[in-house]
């Protein structure tokens, strides 16, 4: 135990030496958090709009301003003709274009069905169908209140039809402000990046100096000399978490709804996972720079694309979506969403957490033995 102990203190100081990794190693998950956190907000509050009048009446601008009330439209320019509308569009200088039609107040007030033309820069889908919705919801508010005034103006009292009336009740999120879905995602994913980089690049760093091979010789056994590496880069891997945490609930005001005991142990089977990537990382790499290579590129960034970050893993095509099985940051992310988003524990995600489990083992175990057969 003393020779475990020693290499921990060995290794904990040789991070406090480099002051330069120290930095790196508890400012970069800070500085990722925060501009990730507002960086993936896929919500629209500005739809930057076109309007083209034809009508110019009084019914025309009660609808401009209609739009204009909700506080998602900014009317940027009024269009004289479709060529400046085109213009605007293909320079992507407004999102949707707005078209009312010149006889738009008289069929209003013959009680006609009349056509509102939107042309939309849809090369961004998701922006352009929440723009839609947002068109739909103000016309239809818009003709629900004309409906009002021609039953006032016609003294009729009594409905001809029953009305159907949602009451919506939105649980978890109930601004639904995408940045309270992404910021527990994005707490994984940096939990992820730190501990892969940490353990690959040390080793590594370690074989480069010339310093492995002197330990190598010693009668130190192989156990002891990897659990003198595993265990002070846990020890980083929960500061990292528990400042990242801080960062969460203080700066974006996200709280844990559910038990922090059960997230934090959790995390520690997520960051097992992440250390025997990183051991199986270098013991295939010969320089910091293919370590940093392949943790990035060829496993870190996939993992991402696939683990249900940012996409969901359902709209994803079938053979994607048997390769995210075999991904530990999917089972986290759903477990730390659930956890501080739901407040649910392990009665709910038991299955996640069990596959977590058998996956932080059978890597770091087969990491492991990659590892011993190298120092041979």
């Amino acid at each position: 135990m003393k020779t475990i102990y020693h290499f921990i203190i060995k290794e904990l100081l040789q991070v406090k030496r480099d002051k330069k990794m120290l930095v790196i190693i508890f400012m970069a998950p800070i500085l990722q958090l925060i501009f990730l956190g507002y960086a993936a907000n896929m919500d629209v509050n500005i739809v930057h709009t076109t309007i083209y009048d034809q009508d110019k009446t009084e019914t025309s601008r009660n609808f401009i301003e209609r739009l204009v009330e909700t506080g998602y439209f900014k009317i940027d320019y009024y269009a004289k003709n479709y060529e400046e509308i085109t213009d605007l569009l293909e320079d992507g200088k407004t999102l949707v274009a707005i078209v009312i039609p010149k006889d738009f107040e008289k069929k209003i007030n013959r009680r006609e069905t009349t056509q509102l033309q939107t042309l939309f820069e849809g090369s961004d889908a998701s922006k352009a169908s929440m723009a839609l919705g947002y068109i739909q919801g103000v016309s239809t508010r818009f003709s629900q209140n004309l409906i009002t005034e021609t039953k006032d103006k016609l003294g009729m009292k009594i409905s001809l039809s029953g009305s159907l009336t949602p009451e919506v009740r939105v649980w978890y999120n109930p601004e639904m402000k995408s940045r309270i879905f992404m910021v527990p995602g994005i707490l994984g994913l940096v939990l992820m990046i730190s501990t892969i980089s940490l353990m690959s690049m040390a080793i590594v760093r370690e074989r480069e100096i010339g310093t492995m091979e002197q330990l190598i010789v010693t009668p130190i056994k192989k156990y002891q000399l990897l659990l003198g590496k595993l265990i002070p880069f846990t020890m980083i891997g929960f500061v990292i978490l528990v400042i990242v945490m801080i960062i969460m609930t203080q700066w974006f005001g996200i709280t844990v709804r559910g038990n922090v005991l059960f997230l934090l142990f959790a995390a520690f089977l997520f960051i097992l996972s992440n250390l025997g990537i990183g051991l199986f990382i270098s013991t295939v790499s010969k320089t910091q720079q293919q370590a940093m290579m392949a943790s990035v590129f060829a496993l870190m960034m996939p993992m991402i694309y696939l683990s249900g970050f940012a996409f969901p893993i359902e709209n994803m095509p079938k053979f994607f979506q048997y390769i995210t099985y075999a991904i530990p940051l999917r089972y986290f992310i759903t477990i730390i969403r659930g956890v501080v988003l739901k407040g649910i524990g392990f009665s709910s995600l038991w299955m996640e957490t069990l596959i977590l489990f058998g996956m932080g083992v059978s890597i770091l175990v087969l990491s492991a033995n990659r590892f011993s057969k190298k120092v041979e």
